[in-house]
Formats: structure tokens, sequence, C-alpha cells
């Protein structure tokens, strides 16, 4: 640790240094750095192995959800969506089974952590369609998701962006397996391949924003192709709406004002 009498009060770190301040005077000293090396052999630093492991297990988590609904979620997500996703499956790994850095990550049995996730969180789902209904369905094999809702005011329902004419409901589906610690590979890996990071979509017709829509909505995202399904794999079903500006004929997206979050999980 040096004193630092230039005539420059500088706080901080640059190039290596840390500047700061204590009891009137300024200081400088080196940054401290820990070797690759010996963060991953120094006994001392354990919990920080056990720590990466784990990380390095939520990453691959998160990766397979985000891979579920990646046909959709350029449309609805925000840039954060894989750090708060990431973070949701940091949060389960405490229940897992296992020693620590080997936990489990046991989607299944944690399904409702994931109940009511925003993929934009400055863009509720919520806010941005309210219409009564029950909410989508999954039927006992786990192969098919329902989603039906009676007629309803687009006026009353649903919050409209600027410039939007029309807009679409979709139900999207998809699957992601617990994950294990693999001993040979020294990694995270899914305890069952198939079905894992895959779902579909399934959209509306367009509707016209501006009084009843007219008839219920009925939407069904077919699964069939991927049964069976192993006990420690999760179908998560999420409501999404999407907007639309209608020119000349044509419907165009919106670039931004959609919204989904997961509404069910089994």
């Amino acid at each position: 640790m040096a004193k630092n009498n230039s005539f420059i009060r500088l706080e901080g770190t640059l190039d290596g240094l840390t500047f700061y301040r204590k009891n009137g005077e300024s200081f400088v000293k080196t940054k401290n750095r820990v070797s690759r090396n010996r963060i991953m052999n120094d006994p001392e630093y354990i919990r920080t192995r056990e720590n990466m492991q784990e990380f390095g297990g939520a990453a691959k988590c998160g990766k397979a959800f985000r891979s579920a609904f990646a046909s959709i979620s350029r449309l609805v997500a925000d840039s954060y969506i894989s750090s708060r996703v990431t973070g949701k499956f940091r949060g389960i790994v405490g229940n897992g089974v296992g020693l620590r850095g080997q936990r489990l990550y046991n989607v299944v049995d944690n399904v409702t952590q994931f109940i009511g996730l925003d993929f934009n969180i400055s863009k509720p789902f919520d806010a941005n369609f309210n219409a009564p209904s029950d909410g989508p369905v999954i039927n006992a094999s786990r192969d098919s998701v329902t989603w039906d809702i009676p007629d309803f005011n687009t006026d009353t329902y649903v919050n409209i962006p600027a410039g939007a004419t029309h807009f679409k409901l979709a139900l999207a589906s998809g699957y992601m397996s617990n994950y294990e610690w693999d001993v040979a590979t020294k990694g995270y890996v899914p305890v069952a391949d198939t079905p894992n990071g895959i779902g579909v979509v399934t959209y509306s017709n367009a509707i016209a924003i501006g009084g009843m829509v007219g008839a219920a909505t009925s939407l069904t995202t077919d699964l069939t192709a991927f049964a069976p399904v192993p006990v420690t794999t999760v179908l998560l079903g999420a409501t999404a709406i999407v907007f639309f500006q209608m020119v000349n004929g044509e419907l165009y997206e919106l670039s931004q004002g959609h919204s989904m979050k997961i509404a069910v999980g089994l």
C-alpha cells in the first residue's frame, strides 16, 4: 500500500491499481489477483469451485428453457431474460439432492417457481391482456396444452400500444428435463435427452382492436410427436399477445409492446 501525494485525487480501479481514501488521506494499492490454478486446486477455494459447478448447471438449464421458447421469445422477451431465468435455476438447486457442487436441478418438483414468469418485466402479460379465462390446461399425458378464451371486449381487456390495429393471442409450450451432475464429463447433463429444450407455438387468427371479438378463441399446442414424456421432464405452457399494424391491407408486427408469461407447468 502506498500514499498518493498527487494533487489529483482519484478513486476507483485503473490498470490494476485501486485508488481510495481513508481517514482523509489518499492511498493506492495493487488489485488482488488469484490464479485460476489456485482456484481450481487450493482446498481454500472448495466453496468457490462448488458454486462454479452449480452455476454452470444453472446456465445449461437456462439455455434449455430458452430454447424451448426460442421461436417466440425474440418477440416477447427483454434483454435480461437469460440472467433472470438462470437466477431462477440457481434458486432451486439448494433443494436438490446430492453433494454441494453436484446437486440435482429438480425442475419437475419446483415447477411452481416458474409459474407467472414474465419474459419482459417491463411488459407484464397480465397488464397487456386480462380477459377472463381459466388459463391453459395440460392433458394427463403431457403431450397437449389447450387454452380456451371466451368472447371478450378488446377495448376493455387489452392494453393497446400506440399504432396497433390488431393482435394475435399465442400459446407456447416447451419441454425441459431435470439436470444432474455427470462424473465422467465433470458437468451437468439432462437426465433425459428427449424431449428437452424443444417446443411449439400456436397463434390465433388476427383479431381487430375495437369492440367484441365476436367468438370464443381456442388454441392448442400438439406435442404428441415428442411422446412419451419421461417423469423427469416438465412441460411448461406460456400465454402471449403479439400486436400488429395493418398497412394497405397487410399486417406488420410492431417492434415492441408484446408480452408473454409462463402460465402452467406439469
